[in-house]
């Protein structure tokens, strides 16, 4: 204790500030004993690239992911003594074209990629975190607009676990990723109010924890206005009912939300009866996705930790 699996930068994220050593340096100063180093893969399609990186060709989001796994490799090394850095990416599926050029990416790099955590950001080819008017063009979405609120919003859920799967059964993602971010915008909404919906995320949890997954538990949710992290109450209880496994991530976009939220997180754990936090480790032997990377329970007792006191006072 602490970690955290998933994280950026402003070096290599435009819509994140500060250095990638900014971000480590700050994880150093804050006692983290994990540190997760996972900048968004390459999309590569120009129609895919987001406002801020206007003027971009994809071919420059491919040249700055390569830059990324040279500078986090440098930084692993560099403060090995002072704190665990693992090297890792954050998935994204647009199109069948995100999933091939990611197997081509970590074939190509396999060496330098420690695991992967497994997001989806966008449903019928439209980003749905980006902002609420943009959320919106995805409900209207012919794929996903239904004759009623009640079955596009079934319609949306659906799609968005669907491509959950698809990245969960080709890459076995060793951290899943945000699992609930399809409600960024609806947080109060059940997914279970929605059956079809709730039958696909039984199957991706299920399939998850049979591959031996672990779950993040995400504290960037607080920053976008949730009162839990994610998953939220539903999901989360049903993870931990079926046993999945919890580990934590801040998914910090800057040195500044380093850590952000971790006091509101654990409460939030503990409230939810959480006794075992699991994070990676580096491995010599390779996990059933041919990474050399492997899941460990911290402590009993984890909000024992000095970290989380400093966080209460």
């Amino acid at each position: 204790m602490p970690h955290s699996h998933h994280s950026h930068s402003g070096q290599f994220c435009r819509h994140a500030v500060g250095t990638l050593e900014d971000v480590v340096l700050e994880a150093i100063r804050q006692g983290f004993e994990v540190y997760g180093l996972t900048e968004h893969v390459p999309r590569y399609r120009k129609e895919d690239l987001y406002p801020e990186e206007d003027g971009m060709e994809p071919e420059m989001l491919t040249n700055q992911f390569t830059s990324f796994l040279e500078e986090a490799n440098r930084l692993r090394l560099a403060y090995e003594s002072q704190i665990s850095l693992l090297v890792g990416l954050e998935t994204d599926f647009i199109t069948d074209i995100d999933l091939d050029k990611l197997e081509e990416l970590l074939g190509r790099h396999y060496c330098r990629i420690d695991y992967v955590v497994g997001s989806v950001h966008h449903v019928a080819g439209t980003p749905i975190d980006f902002d609420l008017n943009t959320y919106q063009k995805v409900l209207d979405h012919p794929d996903v607009k239904g004759v009623t609120v009640d079955e596009t919003m079934q319609n949306f859920l659906c799609h968005y676990f669907d491509a959950q799967y698809e990245i969960l059964k080709r890459f076995k993602p060793e951290i899943v990723g945000h699992i609930d971010l399809c409600r960024l915008y609806t947080p109060t909404i059940s997914i279970r109010d929605y059956s079809k919906a709730w039958t696909l995320l039984t199957r991706n949890v299920d399939f998850a924890i049979e591959y031996g997954a672990l779950f993040e538990a995400n504290a960037a949710a607080f920053r976008k206005g949730w009162t839990t992290a994610y998953p939220s109450e539903d999901v989360m209880k049903f993870i931990l009912e079926r046993g999945g496994r919890l580990a934590l991530s801040d998914d910090s976009h800057g040195p500044h939300a380093v850590g952000l939220n971790y006091h509101r997180m654990e409460e939030y754990l503990r409230k939810m009866g959480l006794n075992q936090i699991w994070f990676l480790e580096r491995s010599e032997t390779p996990n059933e996705a041919g990474r050399k990377v492997k899941t460990t329970k911290s402590v009993d007792d984890w909000w024992r930790h000095p970290f989380w006191g400093e966080r209460r006072q």
